[in-house]
């Protein structure tokens, strides 16, 4: 049995993409925005979708996501519940009694977390409660505002603490080249800590890479982060398809992350995507028939990816691509065999592909809802330019000294800047790793060592055995 999912939406960002999340799941599930089924229900009637993976479900056929809503100020919760109404459970809402936000400082957002965390646990315990078969958590957050990155860090390091044993997924935006928050570099460097020690499986979005990808989808330069969210949405609905509308393999997040994530620092994933068909974003444009071939291929295009990264052979660890609409299996064997020629792997690795063949929400058709369209998520040396770029941006101004004021009454800062230090040489040591990776010693010195494997199930990779998953 599939087991249950809750999910935590922190800051501006996180519950903006939760909003647009819950928006698809509902389509998906046959939902309302009232929470009210659209479909009959009865006991005579068997569904093939598993909407109480994200939904509890009460004997009025409502259903209720398994979510949790944290911000330090109430703007964007308020339209949330007011577009809504009666969808989401309040005593899940968490809002700071004063509304002043985090003034875009980690600390800040950190710093509540630790005075309200023991309000925290009850509520997450009281969702845990509300499940038959809990299986893990998923977290929605920006690095680089304050409460995302601040209020975010202090709850994975609450999960990580007291729920260890269950996955902790993170939905992780970073900045553009844009941005207007000028210690955003500090933000991060100290997320990215929590992201590496705390977490299972982060899967990363850069502004930079979403904005181009959502002009493209919609032929319009005049985007925003609405639409933004939209995509990153689509990539949430894609990575759990296959536990909502289950079939024989894949059918749970365990089970997908286990397959591309071998150590537990390499946990870094960037997601691709191709091509977004109606039933994912509406406003799409000029959508073109393409088969599992095309598809697959297309996947490794640049112009796809969701981390804008400067590699242009990037080393894979692993690869897992989840395909929906009308597939012929030939079409993905063909592909195989020629990524395997085209791509590079790390040598220890075997160049294969784990292919997962996705259900089409019957009901969420759109007109080209039978278009073949592809997640890929990839383990692979790209990351390191964003974390490079990271570094960069936080040496620039930590070696100056500048803005480090607004740090300075930071429970955390109290004995001085170690936290930042510590933060920076965590980072440097997953640069390190993931350039390593990409040699033939690699497998020996780590992956040997059972301790640092990520799992120890059936699930788990085997780097042994032949691992083309069709």
């Amino acid at each position: 049995m599939t087991g249950e999912i809750i999910t935590l939406q922190v800051g501006q960002c996180g519950n903006q993409v939760g909003r647009e999340f819950w928006s698809q799941l509902a389509k998906e599930h046959g939902i309302g925005k009232d929470g009210l089924s659209l479909v009959e229900e009865s006991p005579t009637i068997i569904r093939e979708d598993n909407p109480l993976t994200f939904f509890k479900q009460n004997d009025s056929n409502r259903y209720t996501p398994r979510a949790l809503l944290f911000d330090l100020e109430p703007s964007i919760i308020n339209d949330i519940r007011s577009n809504f109404p009666g969808f989401f459970n309040d005593r899940n809402v968490w809002v700071s009694q004063d509304n002043l936000g985090a003034g875009n400082t980690w600390s800040t957002g950190y710093d509540y977390g630790t005075e309200n965390q023991d309000q925290f646990i009850n509520m997450i315990d009281r969702e845990i409660d509300a499940t038959e078969n809990f299986e893990g958590f998923q977290l929605i957050h920006s690095v680089a505002g304050g409460t995302g990155s601040g209020l975010g860090s202090n709850l994975l390091e609450l999960l990580a603490d007291s729920y260890h044993k269950k996955l902790v997924t993170t939905y992780s935006v970073f900045p553009s080249n844009e941005s207007e928050v000028v210690v955003q570099p500090y933000n991060t460097m100290l997320t990215l800590r929590r992201l590496i020690e705390d977490s299972d499986a982060s899967v990363v979005f850069d502004n930079n890479a979403l904005s181009n990808i959502t002009a493209r989808v919609l032929r319009d330069s005049n985007i925003s982060y609405a639409q933004s969210n939209q995509v990153i949405s689509t990539v949430m609905s894609c990575i759990t398809n296959s536990v909502r509308l289950p079939s024989y393999m894949f059918s749970s997040l365990p089970s997908i992350f286990s397959t591309i994530v071998p150590t537990p620092s390499m946990h870094f994933l960037v997601p691709n995507f191709s091509s977004f068909t109606t039933d994912f974003v509406p406003e799409s444009n000029n959508i073109k028939r393409s088969t599992a071939y095309d598809v697959i291929l297309d996947l490794f295009d640049h112009n796809n990816s969701m981390v804008t990264h400067s590699s242009d052979e990037p080393v894979y660890i692993a690869i897992y691509d989840l395909l929906q609409g009308y597939i012929q299996q030939s079409d993905i064997t063909r592909a195989i065999l020629k990524t395997q020629k085209r791509v590079q792997f790390a040598p220890w690795s075997k160049s294969s592909l784990h292919v997962n063949i996705g259900k089409k929400s019957s009901f969420n058709q759109s007109p080209n809802s039978d278009y073949v369209s592809g997640l890929m998520l990839s383990n692979s040396t790209a990351i390191n330019s964003l974390l490079k770029k990271t570094c960069h941006s936080f040496d620039t101004i930590y070696n100056r000294g500048a803005f480090l004021h607004k740090f300075q009454n930071g429970r955390v800062f109290e004995n001085g800047w170690d936290e930042f230090k510590e933060s920076r040489e965590v980072v440097q040591s997953v640069i390190e790793e993931y350039a390593y990776a990409a040699q033939d010693s690699y497998v020996d010195d780590i992956l040997l060592d059972d301790n640092v494997l990520m799992g120890n199930d059936d699930a788990s990779m085997n780097i042994q055995d032949d691992d083309n998953i069709i």
